[in-house]
């Protein structure tokens, strides 16, 4: 069993055929998702022997190590599983508050050329309650409140779909941790009969898709996905995606160095999404060891976006975060496995 991945209503029925009052439930839900704590010897309200009862039903997650930039204040967290497996997770400070990037998989299997996450291909899903303990964790370790999640870190999301959904019901529940759906970011790398599947579902989270190129060839080049789901079907599902939802689309565009970052593809960029409800991130790309990709210089990052612009397209460039403390997915993970 895995108590913190449990509902409510579901951890209230399993303490009952446990032999304890359901009130008890209560108490347990509170401290996990609102004290944030999975340690049971924290619950004090609890009777020991039920303490003792239910600890081995949690899972044991500590903290290996974590990084601080001296650039920005960004922390980055190596986690250790209850089997081993190490996962990454980004406390990042921003004006309008915190955020918190998480993984939802230990290893991702898309294969994306620039990304040190899929070096090594896919382990294993993150449960629930792997997920929602990285935010757990980044609370608990700084003393503050976080009021965005991202789940863009190692894996993709919408791979681990069922826990995926789970997650977002625990971690927006107003018994726990009680976060609006509205400060809650899902991206993908475009499987596209996942994404109307999100869409069906009707919420109110934000979907990012990793888009990163302007043509059919140029996308296989950077995202195996891009052989099983052309751009065209890719954006279709985006299209879907606002009319079920409303929700207003946010692009990820990743700046390689001579790869997608001409005038060219700018214009290209905007032809395509024009008339999507779109918002579009450009990202330069962070240099992964492994990979021969460089980030586009600041002056044609800059260029880049006055060109989206003279086109009306909405786009910022995404600040740098932790570009001293491997903060890119899967590069610290990367370095501890290889040490």
């Amino acid at each position: 069993m895995d108590i913190p991945s449990m509902t409510l209503s579901e951890l209230t029925e399993y303490i009952k055929q446990k032999g304890y009052p359901a009130f008890r439930a209560k108490q347990i839900y509170e401290w996990l998702h609102k004290k944030q704590t999975f340690d049971t010897s924290e619950m004090s309200n609890l009777p020991e022997n039920m303490r003792k009862d239910i600890a081995a039903e949690i899972p044991v997650i500590t903290e290996e190590t974590h990084l601080v930039s001296k650039k920005d204040g960004s922390i980055k967290f190596l986690m250790k599983m209850p089997d081993g497996q190490m996962i990454e997770t980004v406390f990042m400070r921003y004006h309008h508050g915190n955020s918190v990037c998480i993984s939802s998989q230990a290893g991702c299997r898309m294969g994306c050329r620039f990304c040190a996450s899929t070096i090594g291909g896919l382990v294993r899903n993150l449960e629930p309650s792997e997920m929602l303990y990285q935010i757990y964790h980044a609370i608990r370790s700084t003393g503050e409140r976080v009021s965005n999640i991202v789940v863009m870190g190692t894996g993709e999301p919408l791979d681990n779909y069922d826990n995926l959904i789970r997650f977002l019901d625990l971690i927006t529940d107003e018994n726990g941790y009680n976060i609006s759906e509205r400060n809650i970011t899902v991206s993908s790398c475009g499987l596209v009969p996942m994404i109307k599947k999100l869409a069906d579902e009707k919420r109110t989270i934000t979907f990012a898709l990793s888009l990163h190129a302007t043509t059919d060839e140029e996308r296989k080049a950077l995202m195996p996905v891009a052989e099983r789901y052309s751009l065209s079907e890719t954006l279709d599902a985006c299209r879907y995606y606002f009319d079920v939802t409303g929700r207003r689309l946010t692009f990820e565009y990743s700046l390689v160095r001579g790869v997608n970052d001409s005038e060219d593809h700018a214009r290209r960029l905007a032809a395509l999404i024009k008339g999507l409800n779109a918002h579009v991130n450009l990202i330069p790309v962070n240099p992964v060891e492994e990979r021969k990709y460089k980030a586009t210089e600041a002056d044609r990052v800059e260029l880049f976006k006055n060109i989206l612009e003279k086109y009306r397209i909405n786009v910022t460039i995404r600040r740098g975060m932790g570009s001293d403390i491997d903060a890119a997915c899967g590069q610290l993970r990367r370095k501890y496995s290889n040490r």
